[in-house]
């Protein structure tokens, strides 16, 4: 009798039912590709949960990620109406919140196109829009949390998943504590600063001495003296011949006097 009780008992923690809803044996996680900012100090980035609800879920029933901070994941209760469920703004009150709603058709078991995610905190349009009851809006303290897929339809809450590890967001560090110590940086990071600061020193130098040369040509020999204006030159007609016209004889010298008899 134990041994049948026993069974029992291992096979509604394994997948079946917890208070009236079916647990799916998934665990959501932080995706494992290989890429830049996964985890940011106001997002993260989930692996897609595909091909996992299809046992669970049907096409008109709503899928949802439900957030919250670690301390706040055994009070959660899922919500059994519409109107229950937690917009982001109750991560500051209630420490949690539901959002990305979505369908079947989003998660498909087709194998999703490479660097697919699910970016957590990805909308910093709708944080202060009372309208979006559902954003995604950035998260606003390094956490950490713990997140966990939804399945709900016209009942209430129908499937869930099992929550996820504790996922903590990137700190920014104060610059008060930011090592500046040169002995703590790299070989290569020293000799390229001391080569772009020699020649930095260099062109500073040479354009300064540039200027002092410049300047003491000026005051040795003094202001220059302005050009002199050229002068205009006097008119000189050019001599002019007609070729057309033969040149005149020369003129007969005039007859001699005659000698007039006197009455």
């Amino acid at each position: 009798m134990t041994a049948v009780l026993l069974l029992l008992l291992l096979l509604l923690i394994s997948c079946k039912t917890l208070a009236g809803i079916e647990v799916i044996s998934y665990t959501p996680r932080v995706s494992e590709l290989p890429m830049e900012g996964k985890v940011t100090g106001s997002t993260f980035a989930l692996e897609p949960p595909n091909c996992i609800f299809d046992p669970f879920a049907n096409s008109s029933d709503s899928i949802w990620l439900v957030v919250t901070f670690i301390n706040a994941t055994a009070k959660f209760k899922n919500p059994t109406t519409p109107q229950q469920i937690p917009p982001y703004e109750d991560l500051y009150t209630a420490y949690g919140y539901m959002t990305m709603k979505s369908t079947l058709s989003h998660y498909p078991c087709k194998k999703g196109k490479e660097g697919n995610v699910l970016r957590v905190g990805n909308e910093s349009s709708c944080k202060n829009d009372d309208s979006r009851t559902h954003c995604n809006g950035p998260l606003p303290s390094p956490g950490p949390f713990r997140v966990k897929f939804l399945v709900i339809d016209s009942s209430g809450s129908k499937a869930e998943t099992r929550w996820s590890g504790p996922i903590t967001l990137n700190k920014a560090q104060l610059w008060r504590a930011v090592d500046t110590w040169p002995g703590r940086r790299s070989g290569d990071m020293i000799v390229i600063t001391v080569i772009l600061s020699s020649l930095c020193g260099v062109v500073t130098i040479g354009f300064l001495s540039t200027v002092c040369y410049e300047c003491f040509k000026l005051w040795q020999h003094g202001p220059a003296e302005a050009p002199e204006e050229p002068r205009p030159e006097p008119f000189q007609a050019g001599r002019y011949d007609t070729h057309h016209i033969p040149p005149a004889p020369p003129v007969p010298p005039p007859p001699p006097a005659m000698d007039v008899p006197s009455p």
